[in-house]
């Protein structure tokens, strides 16, 4: 027994009645258990697919023997009312189409801590600073010595102007954190840093397409920065969401 995800494309003209009477004839040939069936219902294809410009999506899970896999995929393509469909191993994905993102600590919190502590250490330097000009200015008054009182002024100038260094790198803005975002002209996109993708879901219509151009192609790695490892699951992913009709081919496929 093996886990499978299939996704059904049927005719929108079904209602959810005969979709649920349509995938249990079929799932009773697997001879196996069903985790979970989850409608999509209709959706807009990406390109058409027998001249029709609308499907139901139907994604379900089970765990069934690879030797009734055959009968199976006969009767789906005898069927006239099912567009199309795609049979994977289970990975984990999930049936609603979302990745698994890793959690990542918010990096703008990190940096009001770091501000605080940094004012809190230019605050306390400046007190001892202080401190230590005023006993040098009593020290001075009391020999009568002009030049000592000068040089303490000149110290607390140095002090105040580290303080002020100080609190301009404090009100530096902390690098925000989000998922992965491409911008910049053709040819010249820039990544940025975003939490890293632990499990990428082919049915992820909305992060699949931060990793294509303009034209529908798949970003190289020197552009997306990611590993190679990572690239080649992006082109898995893609090619399976292109053969779905969840991402296009080419941009327009009309023309």
């Amino acid at each position: 027994m093996r886990a499978y995800e299939i996704v059904y494309i049927l005719d929108a003209a079904l209602d959810q009645a005969a979709v649920d009477a349509k995938l249990e004839t079929f799932h009773a040939t697997l001879d196996g258990e069903i985790t979970s069936v989850d409608h999509w219902g209709v959706r807009q294809l990406a390109y058409p697919i027998r001249k029709a410009a609308t499907g139901y999506y139907v994604v379900a899970q089970v765990s069934a023997d690879s030797t009734a896999l055959p009968e199976f995929e006969r009767l789906l393509k005898l069927d006239e009312e099912t567009m199309r469909y795609l049979i994977v191993l289970n990975e984990g994905q999930s049936t609603s189409g979302a990745s698994i993102l890793a959690e990542r600590p918010a990096p703008a919190d990190a940096g009001e801590d770091e501000e605080d502590e940094e004012d809190e250490d230019a605050e306390g330097a400046g007190d001892e600073e202080d401190s230590e000009a005023d006993n040098e200015d009593e020290e001075a008054d009391d020999a009568g010595d002009d030049d000592s009182g000068e040089e303490a002024e000149d110290a607390g100038d140095g002090n105040a102007a580290e303080e002020d260094a100080g609190a301009d790198d404090a009100e530096q803005p902390a690098p925000s954190s989000g998922p992965p975002i491409f911008t910049g002209a053709r040819g010249r996109r820039r990544r940025h840093e975003g939490p890293p993708i632990v499990l990428l879901n082919y049915k992820d219509v909305a992060t699949l397409s931060r990793f294509l151009n303009e034209q529908g192609r798949i970003l190289p790695k020197r552009t997306t920065k990611v590993p190679a490892r990572f690239q080649r699951q992006l082109g898995t992913a893609v090619k399976r969401a292109r053969f779905l009709a969840l991402l296009p081919y080419i941009k327009d496929h009309g023309s």
